[in-house]
């Protein structure tokens, strides 16, 4: 009897063990396949974006650092033009006319807006003139390294990056030589840039020092010094132990993943400067990809959440219905496992998730991307003379009006610039416009605009100038061509037509075809002069 009630107590328990319903055993199984289903997914779209991503960040940084490279070398090309063009007034001048060497220094240096300061110096190493003018410096011997250099060598130079011993400045010298038309050496003038001040580097790349994402790009020079950087207190701080610097030092350019001299992981695209064999990289720090990946996880947990507890109920209620999703998910599953499944490409219904991290990569893509055109936008300017071209022109003329401000038109146009060509080539007839595009560029104001209208043909817009004024500019510049020393053996004369609104027009159109009509009939007079539209009216 006893024997009897144990077995039948067995029983019992054996039978309460086995109670496990088919809904709670497919409940369960189809949970753990969604939860496995989640994992894989994840994981794979984690690994598969997060390379995507680091490429993508290389390539856009090395992009951003060819880009900035090709600007930097540009812009040291525009700065030695510019004192390239200055330096051929000052053999023609008496350095003793102090007020006259000053006024044109100031000039220089206020029409280009490329140099801090601008130094003059005679055949003797004496500094005759600086704009800003400095009185303790006038008739002192040149006394830096830089300069020295400059003097001695009697050729365009660039000097490394140093600190001014008196300033406690960080500068970068820039000089030309000063040969009079016999060639015989006259002296030099230079530019400072003053690296932790405002300068023309600021000014053209200031609003790219730092991203919101955290990219920045830092510059350094052929000793690995930093000449730009976010920090501005490191400026001049000597950073070659690192190794994409180090790789810049040995000429090599590229982009690549690496730890920096702070042990931050980061994604580095790196460029040489070839006119001053600078270096610019753009580094991203490798955590801002992370960041972008956890936020694609979060996002795809916060909307994937939602659909599985409703399949979870669903599948508590009725288990049998489930039965093929659960077969589907499974499959999914291996098919995710081997890489056969193209997420982007499934049913929204079925694969939302991946849907939305598509589109939030190609979002931050379409934002590198946004960046990087603004550093590739250069499209309006003229590549011969470095002025603005005739889309700038017409697009500035245009917004004048709109703005109605008061302002001029010169037209100007190189007499018997056809006979140039013909007789020297088209070589020195491009040397030709950019000389008088030079001369043009030094007699206008910053706010003025002067461009490159096509061929031999000249614009100049004056902000806030009346016609009156307008004319003794043009006829500066004319003078200033007919007595510059040109490219070409010859004597070069302009003509010039001028217009002014909203007094002779308030049309784009019409004032420049008055402002021509008066070009043309300072052509008919006999050319080498400047007329208005006054004239022609009368």
């Amino acid at each position: 009897m006893i024997a009897q009630n144990k077995a039948s107590r067995w029983q019992g328990k054996a039978r309460k063990h086995k109670k496990i319903s088919l809904t709670a055993l497919l409940s369960g199984l189809v949970t753990i396949s969604v939860l496995m289903t989640l994992t894989i997914m994840f994981i794979s779209s984690y690994t598969s974006q997060k390379q995507s991503l680091i490429d993508n960040t290389l390539s856009l940084n090395y992009s951003s650092a060819a880009q900035m490279s090709q600007t930097l070398d540009s812009l040291f090309q525009s700065m030695q033009n510019s004192l390239k063009y200055a330096a051929d007034y000052f053999p023609q001048m008496d350095y003793s006319d102090t007020e006259k060497l000053d006024s044109t220094l100031e000039l220089i240096r206020s029409s280009s807006n490329f140099f801090n300061s601008i130094t003059l110096v005679d055949d003797k190493g004496v500094i005759r003139s600086t704009s800003p003018y400095s009185n303790k410096n006038i008739g002192m011997q040149i006394s830096s390294n830089a300069a020295k250099i400059a003097f001695e060598s009697r050729a365009s130079y660039i000097s490394e990056a140093y600190q001014s011993p008196l300033s406690k400045r960080r500068i970068v010298f820039v000089s030309e030589p000063i040969f009079d038309a016999a060639g015989v050496f006259k002296g030099t003038i230079g530019g400072n840039i003053f690296l932790q001040e405002n300068n023309i580097l600021n000014l053209s790349f200031g609003s790219q020092l730092k991203t919101s994402n955290g990219s920045y790009f830092f510059i350094v020079d052929a000793k690995g010094t930093l000449l730009f950087h976010p920090d501005t207190k490191r400026i001049g701080e000597n950073i070659s132990k690192n190794e994409i610097v180090q790789k810049l030092l040995n000429d090599q350019t590229g982009k690549e993943q690496y730890k920096n001299l702070a042990g931050v992981d980061s994604l580095a695209g790196y460029q040489k400067v070839p006119a001053t064999d600078w270096g610019v990289v753009v580094v991203s720090p490798t955590q801002t990809v992370y960041d972008q990946l956890n936020e694609h996880i979060r996002m795809l947990l916060l909307y994937t959440s939602v659909p599985f507890l409703i399949l979870t109920l669903i599948v508590i209620r009725v288990a049998r219905k489930l039965a093929s999703p659960f077969v589907y998910l499974a499959d999914l599953v291996n098919q995710v496992d081997q890489g056969k499944v193209d997420l982007p490409t499934m049913k929204p219904h079925w694969n939302r998730e991946a849907d939305l991290l598509t589109r939030t990569v190609l979002s931050a893509l379409a934002n590198f991307r946004k960046q990087t055109d603004q550093l590739t936008y250069d499209a309006r300017t003229d590549v011969l003379t470095g002025m603005t071209n005739r889309r700038t022109f017409e697009e500035v003329i245009q917004q004048w009006i709109d703005e109605q401000v008061t302002f001029s038109i010169i037209v100007i146009d190189i007499d018997r610039f056809k006979s140039i060509n013909d007789t020297y080539g088209h070589h020195a007839g491009d040397e030709v416009l950019k000389h008088i595009a030079g001369l043009i560029k030094l007699a206008v104001r910053p706010l003025d605009v002067s461009s490159r209208f096509g061929g031999e043909e000249f614009v100049v817009l004056l902000r806030h100038t009346e016609s009156d004024t307008a004319y003794q500019i043009a006829e500066y510049i004319r003078v200033s061509v007919e007595e510059s020393v040109m490219p070409v053996d010859r004597s070069v004369t302009i003509s010039a037509g001028i217009a002014e609104y909203p007094l002779h027009s308030s049309s784009a159109t019409e004032l420049f075809h008055l402002a021509d009509n008066a070009l043309y009939q300072a052509k008919e007079e006999g050319r080498n002069r400047t007329v208005t539209i006054q004239t022609v009216e009368k």
